[in-house]
């Protein structure tokens, strides 16, 4: 299979989890600010993200059992994909506004059937790169990622603004029903499926240098996520308006997000794993330090959307290498739980600090919780710097980051 056909595939089906993820993170905030939501109700409402910390409990069975006749990966990837398409348009049936309550039990049921889906997409991205091809393969699916969030949180809340909930809710589902169709066209080799033993969470506790490695993945994200998780309500209590604020983050967030995640996955094999995460890091904990100033001075549209647009390009670049680093750790045969178990950490450290987000808002005010962030963001560069040794050489099937 070429390398510009798995691309391509992969670039669907991550684009596809940004969709509706999209709408959660980056859209849903911004609609409960207005409707008076305080800052912690909207920080826990991050909580319906749990499916993604919790999928490494049933990435074992997916890994063990699968269709033959659809593929291992691809019969969990289609069905699930088609649901959740499914559950939105669902809801743009009732012609009057979406229950808020209504609409957050669908949140969580479409982040338990995408958190599901990314299981399997993992395990058919790990299988499908060869080590050479990962650099570029994961720049492009934190790429297709951020334009699937940027058109589930941005875009959507342009249609929202214009013309309401059901239009919303139709063209987001209608749009991954069509990212749906590369996956349909898709015939997936048969693949044997993984054996039983040392599957699980146990192997992970047995393997050399996997501590160090999952404590890398908790502390690494946690700063920026702790930043971002109060940014929308930011910009609301700024004055922007809903259009404002999707161009904001659909614009820029799109070009930049998407320049920084092809920086990045291009750059990581050149630099190496170990100085990728240290130079990345860096420039993520500077991004995030630059929202402590632009929100303790009255600050312009073009201020705040300068900020936006380096924030975007150093979470790109750091999120592709962490992400490549990741894979490297995985065995093949074993991909999905491997890498889920990895995701799982990361999306629990990062899930955990927006959701106490709007807690160190209120009591720090915007400049402090920024501050706060970016000093979080530097105390996970550093840990790279102190735990992992130049020396050390990555192999595939080690956690080791290396130089």
């Amino acid at each position: 299979m070429k390398t510009s056909t798995k691309l391509g595939l992969l670039s669907s089906l991550y684009l596809s989890q940004g969709l509706p993820f999209g709408f959660f993170t980056q859209a849903l905030p911004v609609l409960l600010r207005h409707q008076g939501l305080s800052l912690p109700a909207i920080g826990l409402a991050h909580l319906l993200a749990l499916p993604w910390a919790l999928k490494f409990l049933w990435a074992p069975f997916m890994d063990r059992h699968g269709s033959a006749r659809w593929g291992l990966r691809r019969g969990y990837i289609l069905p699930l994909q088609c649901l959740s398409a499914g559950l939105l348009l669902s809801l743009a049936l009732p012609d009057s506004t979406v229950d808020t309550r209504l609409l957050l039990a669908a949140v969580l049921g479409v982040n338990l059937l995408a958190a599901t889906q990314d299981v399997a997409t993992d395990g058919l991205a790990v299988t499908l790169l060869s080590p050479s091809e990962r650099g570029w393969g994961n720049g492009i699916q934190v790429a297709a990622y951020r334009v699937g969030m940027i058109l589930g949180g941005g875009v959507m809340l342009a249609v929202f603004d214009k013309a309401g909930w059901r239009p919303t809710l139709l063209a987001l589902g209608l749009t991954l029903l069509v990212a749906t169709v590369p996956v349909a066209l898709y015939r997936e080799p048969p693949t044997e499926p993984a054996p039983r033993a040392s599957l699980g969470l146990e192997w992970w506790w047995r393997r050399p240098g996997a501590a160090t490695w999952l404590v890398l993945l908790v502390v690494y994200k946690a700063g920026e996520a702790l930043a971002t998780g109060m940014l929308r309500t930011f910009l609301v209590d700024r004055g922007l308006t809903l259009t404002d604020i999707a161009w904001l983050l659909g614009g820029v967030g799109f070009t930049a997000g998407l320049l920084g995640a092809l920086i990045g996955g291009s750059l990581v094999v050149k630099l190496g794993r170990r100085r990728a995460l240290l130079l990345f890091g860096v420039i993520q904990a500077t991004a995030v330090l630059l929202y402590a100033l632009v929100a303790s001075f009255p600050s312009s549209l073009p201020w705040l959307t300068a900020v936006c647009a380096v924030e975007h390009v150093a979470s790109g670049m750091a999120t592709a290498t962490v992400f490549t680093a990741m894979m490297d750790a995985c065995r093949p045969e074993h991909a999905a739980t491997d890498y889920t178990v990895q995701a799982s950490l990361v999306v629990l450290a990062t899930g955990a600090a927006a959701a106490v987000s709007g807690f160190s808002a209120q009591a720090l005010g915007y400049p402090g919780h920024f501050a706060l962030s970016a000093l979080l963001c530097l105390a996970g560069t550093l840990y790279v710097a102190l735990a992992f040794h130049p020396s050390r050489e990555p192999t595939p099937g080690t956690p080791e980051v290396s130089s």
